[in-house]
């Protein structure tokens, strides 16, 4: 009996306690800032733009503007200048600019860190390539990975290789960049981009001067292109064999020697925009689009089920996408 009344003595005490605890409880004042909030305005001084935030963290442009509109509300000042490109932010903006600075790599490391406790493993990452000019790209997204992953091994296998996803069956790549899916194919295909491919030509060539160029255009021209299949090769499987239309041919395995050949008149060619973007702002050939709607291509990067779940496979894609859409011309995120 003693020990049963202490026990209701203890309850009712607890009880009195935690009911004081509430009547004088103030409420307290809740932050909407959360870390989507610093993310959004990250990506919009790194991107320029409302148009190009909202497609670098997967957003519709309203969604994003709302986001700001509830910061601005909370803190009742404007974060940047809505008619200057790119965004001039103000003195509120730039205070949770320095805090989004501060803090999302600390957010990063730590998911980083719980995803090496979790999984317990380093491992490696060999990546193979059909793309010749992909390396433009993939060096800088790299070095970025290397920094936030320095214990993944991180390597390229060596040399062109015209099906890369064979090797993931060999075991002799870990994750390959390919320019279709295939729903053939057992691995997973993880979505990087999709970007224009424009017709080169010499400034002064009579096709300089048209709009776009048709299939009919390339009939009587030497087609210079890289020593692939036809079937790797989007101007010509899209456009040019549809079309019975079959140029003369001359190949080279560097970008720079094509555009050379170009420039001199020896022939036209068709490369992404992304990869010649530096030679047409210094007017080194022209570039026209191809067809009326113009011609795009698009780039994966496939794995193996297992390795697709290890999560620096995920974070290596992320930062492929993040880095490219910043650097890269006129991509479009998939």
């Amino acid at each position: 009996m003693v020990a049963r009344a202490r026990l209701l003595f203890k309850r009712k005490l607890l009880s009195f306690n935690m009911k004081k605890i509430e009547d004088g409880a103030r409420p307290s004042v809740q932050s909407p800032l959360e870390i989507r909030h610093l993310r959004t305005l990250v990506a919009l001084r790194d991107t320029g733009s409302l148009v190009r935030a909202s497609q670098l963290l997967n957003l519709t442009q309203s969604a994003l503007s709302h986001q700001v509109k509830l910061l601005e509300d909370r803190y009742g000042a404007p974060l940047f200048e809505r008619k200057s490109v790119p965004p001039q932010f103000t003195a509120a903006g730039l205070r949770l600019l320095a805090l989004a600075d501060a803090a999302l790599p600390q957010v990063e490391e730590a998911e980083r860190d719980i995803a090496r406790l979790v999984s317990g493993q380093a491992g490696q990452l060999r990546i193979a390539v059909e793309c010749h000019t992909c390396f433009d790209w993939l060096m800088p997204a790299m070095d970025a990975f290397r920094m936030r992953w320095p214990e993944v091994e991180l390597d390229i296998v060596s040399g062109f290789h015209p099906d890369p996803v064979g090797l993931l069956h060999q075991g002799r790549a870990d994750l390959a960049i390919v320019s279709e899916e295939d729903a053939d194919e057992p691995v997973d295909f993880h979505p990087l981009f999709g970007f224009e491919i424009r017709a080169l030509v010499a400034n002064q060539h009579p096709l300089a001067a048209k709009p776009f160029l048709a299939a009919r255009d390339f009939a009587d021209q030497t087609l210079i292109t890289y020593p692939v299949p036809d079937e790797m090769l989007d101007l010509v499987r899209q456009v040019l064999e549809p079309a019975g239309v079959r140029p003369a041919r001359r190949t080279t395995e560097l970008t720079v020697a094509m555009l050379q050949l170009v420039a001199s008149g020896r022939g036209v060619a068709a490369l992404p925009l992304w990869a010649v973007q530096h030679y047409l702002d210094r007017r080194y050939v022209t570039a026209r689009p191809i067809g009326p709607d113009g011609l795009s291509g698009r780039l994966y990067a496939a794995s193996a089920p297992a390795v697709s779940a290890r999560p620096y496979l995920a974070d290596f894609v992320g930062i492929t996408r993040e880095s490219c859409f910043k650097s890269l011309t006129g991509i479009v995120l998939l």
